[in-house]
């Protein structure tokens, strides 16, 4: 495991404290959390990037194409 030194404002410190005290856990461990949060987040947005850009539109017409007319079911009814 890697030693990682930060330096945060008064502020951002103090609410970490509270919140790690909240969740009945440490500083350290709430920060790990956060920026695995953050670095999945970021690397969905990536993936969901890189595959919207392979797809087309016409692909998608030619699989919509393929599903049978049909009337929606009474609960999806306007009125």
């Amino acid at each position: 495991m890697k030693h990682l030194t930060i330096r945060l404002p008064d502020s951002l410190h103090q609410a970490a404290r509270e919140l790690a005290e909240q969740e009945n856990t440490s500083i350290n461990h709430l920060i790990t959390l956060a920026l695995a949060e953050k670095i999945a987040a970021l690397k969905t947005l990536d993936y969901l990037e890189q595959r919207g850009a392979r797809g087309s539109r016409a692909a998608f017409e030619a699989v919509l194409a393929k599903v049978p007319p049909a009337d929606p079911a009474p609960d999806d009814r306007l009125d």
